[in-house]
């Protein structure tokens, strides 16, 4: 019997193309919720496509003869923001980001879009969140006014690519593409068929006029982009803005760079009047008092971007019999895996302990790099020591008290000698005892009580 290629399955998922004969909330392929729609016309293979022969200016052709000098690359004025993307915007090139509400997407790329208009480039910013008074307001704040930057508030892409076409940007922004529709889909803005139909559409565009276009995407409540999957493999780049509401520190991410490298991080900071590059971000995250006990600078790794980062411990001694452990900033399960590492291997007696670990500046470690800082931090806590300036640690820490090298070490090293880090004890140590032994003729306080690991 042959083979039917199409199928009456009157109901198909919008994300993965799964099929089903009656409607479900979840689809039972990729395991989305409210994917699941009824399918217009049969799915699977049912013609043929007749080949087209292409137009001369579009023949393949050998990828050494393939010119890429009209292809330069275009500085978006703002430092941090090129560094993620390479080096700056691509011709044609289009980008997504993404973060949580409030973050400063919007703030962020006004600074760029302000930035791009004052080097005599045209520049289109389509808000279909806010009015025009609204981002006028916001630009007055953060001083990002200019005659050559267009705003537009729009919710309807025909109306929009009514503007490029009045415009005539040499970028555009749009913000957000979940809240843009078309009338070619249906269902309302942010359903997975329209922001797949608006992103589709805007980086046609793109590419045929080679504009740089910048998408803004929302973030779902465990951080990932919203919408389809297939939206970030339309775009060329994906950025990914994090931060905390606390701390007024921000990153810029490349999870996806067609035109760079993904190891890149851009660092800002959110002001009362907007947002301000931090091209050295090393006086962050580090105590400017006089050294006390309990604390250790280790480098981390934002990227390939190696900065130093306090870890500061504090220990109190308890007699209830569940001892707290409070962290901040750091992951909390390493932290209780390296206590009992200190515990066994060492004979300190951490569990009649309160135990608090918290990094300075906001920033978040997960790396296991920080796990030799930490276990520094906790034990000259509790035997009231402190290190001279000048020391830092790296390493990552076994449950049987060795220290293992970590990623980058050379760079870490290299990074802490440009800094004035003269002292760093890594796994050349070997073991957790002696990494503090090493670290004693460097501490001060009742260096008495060194006890002999």
């Amino acid at each position: 019997m042959p083979r039917n290629t199409a199928t009456s399955a009157p109901y198909r998922c919008t994300e993965c193309g799964w099929t089903t004969l009656r409607w479900v909330g979840r689809c039972g392929e990729c395991q989305q919720w409210g994917t699941v729609v009824e399918a217009a016309d049969k799915t699977g293979i049912g013609t043929q496509i007749a080949p087209v022969a292409p137009a001369t200016h579009r023949a393949a052709r050998p990828i050494t003869a393939v010119d890429t000098r009209d292809t330069p690359r275009r500085t978006t004025g703002v430092g941090e923001f090129d560094r993620v993307l390479g080096g700056g915007l691509v011709p044609g090139a289009a980008i997504l980001l993404s973060g949580e509400p409030g973050v400063g997407k919007s703030t962020l790329l006004l600074e760029v879009a302000v930035h791009t208009a004052r080097s005599g480039q045209r520049v289109l910013y389509a808000s279909a969140e806010e009015s025009l008074a609204q981002v006028r307001l916001r630009a007055e704040r953060t001083g990002a006014l200019h005659d050559e930057l267009y705003l537009a508030s729009e919710t309807d892409l025909a109306t929009i690519l009514g503007h490029i076409d009045d415009v005539a940007p040499d970028l555009l922004i749009v913000d957000s593409v979940q809240t843009v529709s078309s009338a070619m889909s249906d269902g309302a803005a942010g359903h997975p068929s329209q922001v797949r139909e608006v992103a589709s559409t805007l980086i046609r565009v793109a590419k045929e006029r080679a504009l740089p276009t910048i998408l803004v995407g929302h973030v779902t409540k465990d951080g990932t982009i919203a919408g389809p999957r297939i939206l970030e493999h339309l775009v060329d780049v994906v950025c990914q803005f994090e931060g905390d509401r606390q701390t007024s520190l921000r990153f810029v991410r490349a999870l996806k760079n067609r035109f760079g490298p993904t190891d890149e991080v851009g660092c800002f900071d959110m002001t009362g009047e907007g947002i301000a590059e931090v091209p050295d971000p090393s006086a962050l995250f580090l105590g400017h008092g006089e050294p006390v006990p309990g604390t250790c600078v280790t480098i981390a790794l934002e990227g390939r971007r190696a900065m130093p980062v306090e870890i500061q411990a504090l220990t109190i001694p308890t007699a209830s019999p569940n001892a707290r452990r409070i962290v901040s900033g750091v992951d909390g399960a390493r932290v209780a895996m390296i206590l009992a590492v200190i515990e066994k291997r060492l004979n300190l007696k951490v569990s009649a302990c309160d135990v608090y670990v918290s990094t300075v500046g906001g920033v978040r470690l997960l790396e296991p790099a920080a796990d030799l800082a930490i276990a520094v931090a906790v034990v000259n806590s509790m035997r009231d020591r402190a290190l001279a300036r000048g020391v830092a640690a790296i390493g990552e820490l076994t449950l049987a008290g060795e220290v293992r090298p970590v990623t980058q070490a050379a760079q870490r090293r290299t990074e802490a000698g440009r800094l004035g880090y003269a002292t760093v004890v890594d796994a050349s140590s070997g073991h957790l005892a002696a990494a503090l032994r090493d670290l004693v003729p460097h501490a001060s306080g009742r260096l008495h009580d060194v006890p002999e690991f």
